[in-house]
């Protein structure tokens, strides 16, 4: 019969596609065959619904799958019949379903007392289910996956063969009697009931999950969270919870948005304002948001169900390490924080932190388990791209890797001056380059020499022989806000506000607080915060006194400093200031933020990365006064913005109100320098971008100062404003270059 050849690119295996495939065509009356193969999806079908039913793969399609390109020539179909065929030969142009939330069918099983996966830990579907952490090789079929351990009773094969199923070759499909199993350590008979009682008692529990082990604690047992930050070492740097949404409500405040992104497959920890009812404050010291999750496998429906309140779920690890996968490590190095663990013998491929978002603004914060390993489709112009690899920057290090036209951003891994997460970061990368056949040409570092994941880059590309593409910090920030919103390659340029903590420049100082005139190709420098010293370097960001001294010096408020931070070395610090011994030039904005909340007592000394900045946000309520004035034209100087705060303190002004004013006055300075660039036809968009637009009220500010601009205004949404959104950047700016002028 004379039918068509359909190809069916993008996230289509693992999401129950080919029995969607399979329904659809008996629903139109087709004949032919479907099955997964290196590129996808392939299809052969024939009959008079062909039209109809090629539109309705798109409109239909299962929930979990996303269709970037259905492309389809005529050939002959010889059938009598539709059937799934098996998978056709191995390979990775095609990509890997991210890890989903429970589904509500397979929920409803679970806590149905009459279904035979009544109160089973692991049950899953096409539609939800362990994805990523599970797969080994592709095609993802069962073999390649940590559940090839576990042969399929008769039922569970009969779910598996039947294409009118929902478990249809969902490749995790498992039931009590031949999946995987829940025990406790200590041992006990009934594993959910001695974890609650535990966990009622205010102990420590370790629990395996899906990307590695949480420690858990009762949120609202003031005494068990102490005691976990005891054991932890974790000063004050806030804990994510976990509880049923209806719990959830009474917290936080919920609203449709931030209720769906809850809800969404990918579970992340999503930012709440505080709501009605309190936890201790040790949860988040000095926060007025709070991280919650929903429950995201059976097995944690069935605690929070069990316990009915909220639990502090955070990463399973020794400060600084990455999270625990395997129960021999667990046992060997969560043993001195838990009291008892609730372990299972699925193994764990890869291991993935939770993902952190935000609803209003959308912004993902933290991109890991339930968002990777999904792609972005290359911006237009980009169709000649070849394969690059890009390897980030030193904080929140992540990889990107561009193939066919697609941006895979891998996951958030850490700091990778952590041996353990340096040894990650080399796993990831082996992982991604063999799961996705990754082969190439361009090799994308960032410009600073010290940066192990540049060391790494570099070393690759001398021992392949591939081009080494050397992208600026900053640009590199811009051009992965440019990227995500789909700016053509040849779209002008753009004014770029980029703010964050620090990165090498072109001149040799330390950038951070800058607005660039760029495209994909190359930028210039236009603007930017009037450089400090970083006195002790790296010390300077732990210590945000140290940036506040040299801020006051520099406005001539050296008697305030004096007065503020006496029982600090303020005389050694000026001496290496003035002399330049390990006191780099920074127009860091990220430091600028600490040296506003040391000088308002709000934190001298950082007991996390970014605390300073967080409790400043959180301490500042809405003034409705425009914001503090800065001075200079190119360079923009807070020492005018300094003076003017000291006159507020001394006259009484509430702090929530003076760190507001700081808030806008920084969007107004900045805006202003962008809104120039536009006004004179420079800039055809504004791109914000950098770790410190992550503070929602600083975006907010910062969008209502440009709001009035007849072009169009960049914001970050999927990809992180901060650094672990620094290697798609490169690699776009790699890609870029590769690619003539006159073909883009």
């Amino acid at each position: 019969m004379n039918g068509r050849r359909i190809r069916v690119r993008g996230q289509v295996q693992g999401v129950g596609f080919r029995p969607f495939v399979w329904q659809l065509a008996r629903r139109f009356g087709l004949v032919g065959e479907v099955r997964n193969d290196a590129e996808g999806v392939l299809i052969f079908a024939a009959g008079e619904g062909v039209d109809a039913f090629q539109a309705a793969i798109v409109t239909e399609k299962p929930k979990l799958a996303v269709v970037d390109a259905v492309e389809w020539e005529p050939c002959a179909v010889d059938a009598e019949s539709f059937v799934i065929s098996a998978s056709g030969e191995a390979g990775s142009e095609t990509r890997v379903t991210p890890d989903a939330a429970t589904c509500e069918d397979c929920l409803g099983e679970v806590f149905d007392p009459g279904d035979r996966r009544s109160g089973y830990p692991f049950a899953n579907c096409t539609h939800c289910g362990p994805r990523f952490t599970i797969v080994r090789g592709l095609p993802y079929d069962r073999v390649q996956t940590t559940m090839a351990d576990f042969p399929m009773c008769e039922a569970c094969r009969a779910e598996y063969g039947d294409p009118g199923d929902r478990r249809f070759h969902a490749q995790p499909v498992a039931c009590a009697d031949c999946g995987p199993r829940v025990w406790m350590e200590p041992d006990a008979a009934d594993w959910l009931a001695e974890a609650v009682a535990r966990l009622r008692r205010g102990e420590v529990l370790a629990i395996k999950g899906l990307g590695g082990f949480h420690l858990a604690c009762d949120a609202a047992n003031a005494e068990a969270v102490a005691l976990l930050r005891e054991r932890k070492c974790r000063v004050s740097k806030p804990f994510a919870l976990m509880a049923e949404l209806d719990v959830v409500r009474r917290f936080a405040m919920v609203g449709e948005a931030e209720a769906a992104l809850l809800r969404d497959p990918a579970a992340p920890v999503v930012l709440l304002d505080k709501g009605p009812e309190a936890l201790p404050e040790g949860v988040a010291p000095g926060m007025a948001r709070l991280g919650w999750m929903l429950p995201y496998t059976p097995l944690h429906h069935l605690l929070l169900r069990a316990f009915g309140g909220v639990l502090v779920m955070t990463s399973g690890n020794l400060s600084g390490e990455p999270q625990v996968i395997g129960n021999d490590e667990a046992r060997e190095k969560l043993s001195g924080f838990a009291d008892a663990f609730v372990v299972h013998d699925r193994e764990i491929a890869r291991r993935l932190d939770d993902s952190v978002e935000r609803a209003e603004p959308r912004m993902v914060l933290r991109r890991a388990r339930g968002r990777v390993p999904g792609t972005f489709r290359l911006p237009e112009g980009f169709g000649d791209a070849p394969q690059v690899v890009a390897y980030g920057g030193q904080m929140k290090g992540a990889i990107c890797l561009v193939k066919n036209g697609q941006a895979l951003l891998g996951h958030h891994l850490g700091e990778l001056d952590e041996a353990l997460t340096w040894d990650a970061f080399l796993d990831a990368d082996r992982d991604y380059a063999a799961l996705f056949d990754h082969r190439p040409e361009v090799v994308a570092v960032d410009l600073h020499p010290g940066y192990r994941a540049r060391q790494h880059g570099q070393a690759r590309a001398e021992a392949e022989g591939l081009r080494l593409e050397e992208v600026q910090h900053h640009h590199a920030h811009l051009a992965s806000c440019l990227g995500e919103n789909g700016w053509p390659l040849d779209g002008g340029r753009v004014a770029g506000i980029v703010l964050d903590g620090t990165g090498l420049g072109t001149d040799g100082t330390v950038w951070g607080g800058e607005v660039l005139l760029a495209d994909y190709r190359g930028f210039e420098r236009r603007a930017w915060l009037k450089p400090a010293p970083l006195v002790g370097g790296d010390m300077a960001a732990r210590e945000p006194w140290r940036n506040a001294l040299m801020r006051l010096d520099q406005a001539g408020l050296g008697p305030w400093a004096e007065a503020v931070f006496g029982d600090r070395p303020l005389a050694m610090l000026r001496m290496a200031a003035e002399r330049g011994v390990n006191a780099p030039l920074s127009s860091s904005a990220g430091r600028l933020f600490d040296a506003v909340a040391a000088v308002l007592s709000l934190c001298v000394v950082q007991s996390y990365e970014g605390e300073a900045a967080m409790r400043l946000e959180a301490l500042a309520d809405e003034s409705g006064r425009p914001g503090y004035d800065f001075g200079g034209e190119d360079e923009i100087d807070p020492a005018v913005m300094f003076t003017a705060m000291k006159a507020d303190l001394d006259a009484g002004t509430p702090l929530g109100e003076i760190a507001d004013m700081f808030h806008a006055g920084l969007a107004r300075a900045f805006a202003g320098r962008a809104r120039a660039l536009v006004e004179t036809g420079e800039a055809q968009a504004v791109a914000l971008s950098g770790g410190c637009f992550q503070n929602a009220r600083l975006l907010r500010y910062m969008s209502r100062a440009l709001e009035d601009l007849s072009v169009p205004v960049l914001v970050h949404r999927e990809v992180p404003a901060g650094d672990g959104g620094l290697a798609y950047g490169q690699a776009l700016v790699a890609a870029a270059r590769s690619i003539p002028r006159e073909s883009g």
